[in-house]
C-alpha cells in the first residue's frame, strides 16, 4: 500500500456520498506497500480502507473484489468490499478506479513465533478450501509468465554473481515446468503475497488477512511457500526456522493434508516463491514509480533466501508434519 494519487477531501466527500456509510470524520494516507494508493477512512458509519488502483485495469477488478467477497462469505477474516448505492464494487475517484472495503482490527506481527505461524497455516488452509469453488480465473500477475520480462528489465543492474543465480533459478523452474509436475498440483485463486504485513493479530489472535491485489490462479503449494519464506525465517540471513516451518505446515495439514506430488515439489516451489519476490523487489527498486508516499523493499533479503533454498532446501517428511 502507498499513496501515488492524492485525494482532496472534497473529492472524497463527494465520492462517499454514493455509499451508505455516513460522512467522513477522519482520512489519512497509508505509506506501506508499493502498488496502489491507500487511505484509512473513518466515517460516522464505520472504519474502512479506500484503495485507488494504479496498475490494475478496471476489467480485472472483479476478480480481486469478488474473491474477497467470496472468502468473507465463507468466514475467512478478510476485507469485505462495500457496494455503493448502485451495487457497484468500484467506481472512479480522481481519475482512478477505486474501491471501499471494511477495515479489520489488529496489527501486523513482525516478530512471529510458533503460535503465530500455526495460525497462519490454519488461515492458509481455510483460504484454499474456501476458494475451491471461486469461479474467477486470472493468472498470478507475478508468476512465471512475468519472470522473463522482469529479468530483461533488471539484468543491467545485476552483478555477475547475481546474474548467475538468476539464470540458474530460472533454469530450475523451466525444468520443473517441462516435467509437467506443476500442472498436477492443486490450485485455485490464491493470495500469493501472504507476508507478515498482510496478516493482522490482536492480543495474539489472528484477526484478518489483507491486500489481495496480487492474488491470482496458482498452486496452493506456491502460496504456502510464499508464506513460509517470510513467516518462518531468520530475518537477517533468511535461513528457515524448522520449528516455525513445522508449526505452519502441521496447522495447514490438520485441515488439508498435502499430496505426495506436493511434497515432492516442495524444494522447487520454495525456490519459485523466493525468485518471484527477488525479481519484483529488484524491479521496483531499479524501475520505481513516483509516489507521494512509498516504502521500497530491500531485494537483498530475497537474494539470500533464494541462494539458501537452492543450496539447502527444506524437505518434507513423507507423512504430515508434526506440530
Amino acid at each position: 500500500m502507498a499513496v501515488f494519487t492524492p485525494v482532496p477531501r472534497a473529492a472524497l466527500d463527494q465520492w462517499l456520498s454514493g455509499f451508505e456509510v455516513g460522512a467522513a470524520t477522519a482520512f489519512e494516507g497509508i505509506a506501506a506497500g508499493i502498488e496502489n494508493s491507500n487511505y484509512f477512512v473513518t466515517t460516522t458509519g464505520g472504519r474502512y480502507v479506500l484503495t485507488l488502483f494504479e496498475r490494475i485495469e478496471p476489467a480485472e477488478l472483479p476478480f480481486y473484489l469478488q474473491l474477497m467477497q467470496h472468502l468473507a462469505a465463507r468466514d475467512v477474516p478478510c476485507p469485505d468490499p462495500v457496494p455503493d448505492r448502485l451495487g457497484r464494487l468500484w467506481s472512479e475517484l480522481c481519475g482512478k478506479p477505486a474501491a471501499l472495503v471494511t477495515r479489520l482490527p489488529g496489527r501486523a506481527q513482525m516478530r512471529p513465533d510458533r503460535a503465530h505461524c500455526r495460525q497462519v497455516g490454519e488461515l492458509l488452509s481455510r483460504m484454499h478450501l474456501g476458494a475451491r469453488d471461486y469461479p474467477g480465473r486470472r493468472l498470478n500477475p507475478r508468476g512465471p509468465q512475468w519472470w522473463p520480462e522482469a529479468t530483461e528489465a533488471v539484468m543491467p543492474f545485476l552483478s555477475p554473481g547475481q546474474v548467475e543465480l538468476l539464470r540458474e533459478a530460472l533454469a530450475v523452474q523451466a525444468r520443473f515446468t517441462r516435467a509437467a509436475r506443476a500442472a498436477s498440483l492443486p490450485a485455485s485463486a490464491v493470495h500469493a503475497d501472504l507476508f507478515r504485513d498482510n496478516v493482522l493479530f490482536d492480543q495474539g489472535r489472528l484477526t484478518g488477512v489483507i491486500d489481495f491485489y496480487f492474488a491470482g490462479w496458482d498452486s496452493w503449494l506456491f502460496d504456502i511457500a510464499v508464506a513460509v519464506n517470510d513467516w518462518c525465517i531468520d530475518d537477517d540471513a533468511g535461513a528457515l526456522d524448522d520449528t516455525r516451518v513445522d508449526a505452519l505446515l502441521a496447522a495447514y495439514e490438520a485441515h488439508r493434508p498435502l499430496l505426495a506430488a506436493e511434497r515432492a515439489s516442495w524444494p522447487e516451489m520454495q525456490q519459485a516463491a523466493a525468485l518471484r519476490f527477488w525479481l519484483s523487489r529488484l524491479y521496483d527498486l531499479h524501475l520505481p514509480r513516483p509516489a507521494e508516499l512509498v516504502t521500497p523493499k530491500d531485494p537483498g533479503l530475497f537474494e539470500r533466501i533464494l541462494r539458501l533454498r537452492v543450496e539447502a532446501p527444506h524437505r518434507m517428511e513423507n507423512d504430515a508434519c508434526k506440530s
